[in-house]
């Protein structure tokens, strides 16, 4: 087996974007009319009456915008509305019932009603005059019609017109959405209306306590408020869930009661973060818990309030002595147990308040375990609030959390509950003892793209259950509580003993469960995530003889983050090898965009460096480049890029598929490989700067030859530092880190 490496010292070299956007592109598959323009032109002036004549809680107006696709963010309005800052307009996006189209909805001034309506009735003059048969993108990109127009005639310059032009070859109509009424107490969202939530919900003769606001979109109400709410102003819910009264932990399959066991006092074991129900102190590992309970004292508890909990912990603490055939290796671990629930019933939005304080009040720990789940499925359109609450703690703070993929409280629940659709959180759903989906698991996607859940683990079956320790003694269990706890003890281990970042480490152990599974089909993903997990840490930490592992991590800074030296061994001049990728970031997340979740994408390119300077990626991946050069058009539409190269999603998997024949790679002047990150924002530039990410990269022999003590040389030749992953080393170096001293 080989040590996977660690390459430092040679930081990524940081490049803004040089080439332009190219200006308005206009829909190739639609022809502009003068019917199209004239009937959206109507369609506006509607909108204006209907606001006008409404006695809104707010100044200004809310409208959505039905586009005839998926569409890019350069093929959004720009020309309409706000012009060129109408992206910053936009209040929420979600998909049609098809999920083929873009529903984006827009927070606007009156006056920019006023200024689209006169834009498409000039735009409507050139079209009657010059097109009376429409425009379609021939003759829309070819300069010679277009120069020859007079622009001067028609109140309306010619970069106008053509933006206009292509705003409308992607738009299929305008509305004004009508949430659906909800009847229980929920948890809602407001679209963003550039109003304080306490005046907004007064001028509707709604009065809320600062104790049910959120943030300054989401609020928890009441049926008296809700049906004030959707009888006055019901434009204004984006999102609306009901709160969470039934969080169904787990079933407990069987019991037994079992002799105490022995436990050696803790020592200098990382500590993991637990949010569950309560915790028995009184079991035979409790001297390694640390317990908070955050239950009000006058609520009554029961026996059964301190099963789940403390089953959880049991598993971190010493899950392997208790089901040796799940033995990883890692150890035991310390505990730091919030108990915020009891029962099967409680509040979810007063948990998400106590979370955001627990990490605020903990921020020793990095890896913090969520075995609670929803019974309710999520929604396609919009991430839960309480997930959404997740990933803006993992976003500002350096902590991950590992979440249960939840488990069917009944045959007719299929997709997996909040907040298991958390996108930068570790998802983890549970097999079988055979690596088979288990009955009780529930299924993914998270807004009907990302691969949630990210994992799966072994969490019991009639097959095998697992042992646990409860507050009577051990008990058999089945359940995703019981498969996310392993994903926790190994996410500690990568990260607080072996001292790898949270990025590398999320990667790492997506890695090693999807391995050279390129194409997983859908229901693959949707049940197992990126794979199963390995059981052992020395099947994560090394690699087989005949592949070179190495990771590599920095920040994004501007558009292209790159690093040209990676200099992979060469034989007779080619490269014998296959190549994988994978790459791990958490970016800045935004609720009220709905589908269009997450605000930055990094694209990851890997490859050799040919003779033109450009990288040959593993993947064809052609996206983003900085200059299209000569005979290299490459067009790729929005929903494409999605399903093929995973655009917007936070995991990255680049990869060769390995055949039954396979050639080395031509070698090119520069020996060396290269990679590069690019950075795309949807709203704020600013959102990407900053981002930390982790790369895995594996190289594979196709003739078997273990080529990594040449890659050492070559790495150390190009001025990398290079640290093998050696397990024994890294625990010494932890002990020593983490031991006492003691002045005389």
């Amino acid at each position: 087996m080989n040590n996977v490496l660690e390459l430092r010292g040679k930081r990524f070299v940081q490049a803004s974007k040089t080439g332009n956007g190219g200006g308005a592109s206009m829909n190739s598959k639609k022809v502009v009319t003068s019917e199209q323009l004239l009937k959206l032109e109507d369609r506006l002036g509607q909108i204006k009456k209907f606001w006008m004549q409404e006695k809104k809680p707010f100044e200004g107006i809310l409208i959505s915008v039905y586009y005839n696709k998926i569409v890019a963010k350069s093929n959004r309005i720009s020309g309409l509305f706000k012009g060129k800052d109408s992206n910053y307009a936009i209040v929420g996006a979600k998909f049609n019932k098809e999920k083929t189209k873009h529903i984006i909805t827009y927070f606007l001034d009156a006056e920019d009603l006023d200024h689209s309506m006169e834009l498409l009735l000039k735009a409507n003059d050139v079209i009657e005059a010059k097109f009376p048969n429409g425009i379609d993108k021939v003759a829309f990109d070819d300069k010679n019609t277009i120069n020859r127009i007079p622009f001067r005639h028609f109140s309306i310059t010619k970069s106008t017109f053509r933006q206009v032009i292509a705003d409308v070859s992607y738009i299929e109509d305008f509305e004004v959405e009508m949430a659906t009424r909800q009847l229980k107490q929920s948890i809602i969202t407001l679209y963003n209306t550039h109003t304080d939530t306490k005046i907004l919900f007064k001028n509707l003769g709604i009065d809320i306590l600062n104790s049910r606001i959120l943030d300054n979109q989401t609020v928890f109400l009441d049926e008296n408020q809700l049906e004030i709410l959707f009888e006055k102003a019901p434009y204004l819910v984006a999102m609306a869930t009901e709160d969470i009264l039934e969080l169904s932990p787990e079933d407990f399959i069987e019991e037994y009661q079992q002799g105490t066991l022995y436990m050696p006092t803790p020592t200098i074991e990382p500590t993991i973060g637990v949010i569950d129900t309560l915790f028995d102190k009184r079991v035979y590992f409790g001297e390694w818990v640390e317990y908070h309970e955050m239950v009000d004292n006058n609520l009554p508890k029961t026996a059964e309030d301190y099963r789940h909990g403390t089953a959880v912990d049991s598993i971190i603490v010493d899950g392997p002595r208790l089901n040796p055939w799940l033995d990883d290796g890692c150890g035991r671990f310390r505990v730091r147990h919030f108990g915020v629930a009891i029962g099967s019933k409680f509040s979810s939005f007063t948990i998400t308040k106590q979370i955001k304080e627990i990490i605020a009040n903990n921020k020793d720990i990095k890896v913090w375990n969520i075995s609670l789940g929803s019974n309710q499925e999520i929604n396609d359109n919009f991430i839960s609030a309480e997930a959404a609450v997740l990933d803006k703690i993992q976003y500002e703070n350096d902590v991950i959390f590992v979440i249960a993929g939840t488990n069917k409280p009944s045959t007719d629940i299929v997709k997996i509950g909040s907040p298991a659709d958390s996108i930068n959180s570790m998802v983890v759903n549970a097999v079988t003892k055979n690596g088979l989906s288990t009955k009780y698991a529930r299924r993914g996607l998270a807004l009907s793209f990302f691969a949630k859940p990210d994992v799966s683990y072994y969490g019991g079956s009639e097959e095998q259950y697992i042992r646990v320790c409860e507050p009577l003694g051990e008990a058999n269990v089945a359940g995703t509580s019981f498969a996310a706890p392993w994903i926790a003890r190994k996410l500690s281990y990568l990260i607080d003993i072996l001292g790898l970042n949270k990025e590398v480490a999320k990667a790492m152990l997506i890695d090693a469960a999807r391995d050279w599974n390129e194409k997983p089909t859908p229901e693959e993903v949707a049940l197992y995530g990126h794979g199963i997990v390995p059981i052992k840490m020395d099947d994560i930490v090394h690699t087989k003889e005949d592949e070179i592992k190495f990771l590599v991590y920095d920040i994004s800074e501007k558009w292209n983050t790159y690093n040209y030296h990676f200099p992979v061994p060469i034989k007779d001049g080619k490269y014998p090898y296959i190549a994988r990728a994978t790459m791990c970031y958490f970016p800045m997340c935004d609720r009220t965009q709905g589908v269009d979740y997450t605000n930055t994408e990094l694209n990851l390119h890997f490859g050799r460096i040919n003779n033109k300077g450009k990288i040959e990626d593993i993947k064809g991946d052609k996206q983003n480049q900085d200059v299209v050069l000569e005979n290299e058009q490459f067009f790729l539409l929005e929903g494409e890029a999605r399903e093929r190269f995973r655009k917007w999603d936070n995991v990255k998997y680049v990869a060769e598929t390995p055949k039954n024949r396979m050639k080395p790679k031509k070698m090119y002047d520069n020996k060396n490989w290269g990679m590069e990150i690019k950075t795309n924002n949807r709203l704020d530039p600013k959102d990407g700067m900053g981002i930390r990410f982790g790369v895995v990269v594996t190289l594979k022999e196709i003739n078997g030859v273990n080529r990594i003590d040449e890659f050492i040389r070559n790495c150390t030749l190009n001025g990398w530092l290079v640290n093998k992953i050696d397990v024994q080393t890294r625990v010494d170096i932890n002990k020593k880190v983490s031991e006492d001293i003691e002045l005389e």
